[in-house]
């Protein structure tokens, strides 16, 4: 039962980074003084770096919701999300019984992305896009149906786009994989991570078409800006991801993309008693480099936002720690996989790691990613603390004159 001297707090979406913070906060505060809602569209958490797995194919463990916060005092609303009133401070929702409205004193955004099409003629027609469950599924029994020798080309050379290559062309050799990039292949990387790549995807007979600007989708082909026709059975869309609209219709300051900007807490610079994190967030990492997309993103935001608001709650002192990056981890398939070391903001070293082993490492990470979310202090004992009365913080000191 909500007390009336609870503090109200509304996580909207539990995905990797939503689903974190809900814990986490859950594990910081006294269940008596903290009432704690987390709001998700579907009754599963949704391990969305295994969907290129899931198109192909392979069973994913069913991870229930109800079951991974039973026990935490999260009350667990499965509704969508259909409108958000920050001036109001109210998040409307439609769920099983119809409509509704969630007030709240915090607010947690973490509803995430989707595909992002790019309004490229034809994509959202004829394009396949593995950024969600729905679209994974669809993408799996068209590839089921597919007879053996058709063409099938994944257009995105990033992270998402050489994982779904890889794994089609290894699940289904029968077919005729190809990849577009608009750079060259994994030009990002190190030489000899570009050397490992090149060589799985040799192996697994992907042709790669480089330095290709995916123009138009068509049915039953690709063009590319220089007017090579790609045949294409079926098209896989990874160019990026777009975030979730709902931010832009409010008064939150977002970018011209519709991320909401944040400072180092993970609060919105216009709203303070909003968090963004996740896909959602336009968060600065080492150096003041924007954050990317990604589950290596958002599960340190989540952390920090979650820390940010029980400090403030509770009176501590306020996390100082900047998300950082360490790797990048990239399946090549069951077998194969390539882990790239990288610097705080993510630029490439020369180490890597490559091969059955590179595989295994990036499993593991893929086990420890899901098993986070249910443990969202990886394990370590916390103690939940009392909300205290709030203080007001100073105001920003005046900008010296000119």
């Amino acid at each position: 039962m909500q007390h009336a001297t609870q503090h109200r707090i509304v996580v909207l979406g539990a995905g990797y980074a939503g689903a974190v913070a809900a814990g986490r906060l859950a594990r910081r505060l006294r269940r008596e003084d903290a009432a704690i809602t987390l709001v998700n569209a579907e009754p599963h958490f949704v391990e969305r770096v295994r969907m290129h797995q899931l198109a192909v194919g392979q069973d994913l463990a069913p991870r229930p919701l109800d079951e991974m916060f039973a026990g935490t005092g999260v009350d667990l609303r499965i509704a969508t999300v259909t409108g958000v009133d920050v001036d109001r401070r109210a998040v409307a929702v439609t769920g099983p019984d119809g409509p509704g409205e969630l007030a709240y004193d915090t607010l947690v955004y973490a509803l995430g992305s989707t595909w992002n099409h790019q309004d490229v003629p034809g994509a959202a027609e004829h394009a396949h896009e593995i950024a969600g469950r729905p679209g994974a599924l669809r993408l799996r029994a068209r590839l089921a149906g597919l007879e053996a020798g058709r063409p099938v080309v994944v257009v995105g050379g990033g992270l998402t786009g050489l994982e779904a290559a890889s794994e089609i062309a290894e699940a289904r050799p029968d077919l005729d994989v190809a990849l577009t990039a608009s750079a060259g292949l994994g030009d990002w990387l190190s030489p000899r991570g570009r050397r490992h790549l090149r060589k799985v995807f040799g192996d697994l007979g992907v042709t790669v078409h480089e330095n290709a600007q995916v123009t138009e989708v068509a049915a039953d082909h690709v063009r590319t800006a220089d007017g090579t026709r790609v045949p294409a059975e079926v098209t896989v869309w990874t160019t990026g991801f777009a975030v979730h609209p709902l931010a832009r219709a409010t008064t939150l300051e977002v970018t011209d993309s519709g991320r909401i900007v944040v400072d180092g807490t993970m609060r919105s610079v216009s709203h303070p008693d909003v968090y963004a994190v996740g896909d959602a967030a336009l968060a600065a990492g080492p150096g003041g480099k924007p954050l990317r997309m990604s589950c290596a993103s958002g599960v340190p935001s989540a952390w920090q936002a979650a820390d940010a608001v029980a400090a403030r709650l509770t009176g501590r002192k306020l996390p100082e720690t900047t998300p950082r990056y360490f790797n990048q981890c990239i399946s090549l398939g069951r077998r194969q996989g390539l882990i790239q070391y990288v610097t705080a903001d993510d630029r490439a070293v020369r180490a890597a790691l490559t091969g059955r082993f590179a595989a295994l490492y990036k499993e593991l990470v893929c086990k420890s990613a899901a098993w986070g979310v249910a443990n969202p202090t990886l394990g370590v004992p916390t103690r939940r603390r009392p909300v205290v009365p709030a203080t007001p913080e100073p105001a920003p000191a005046p900008a010296p004159a000119v």
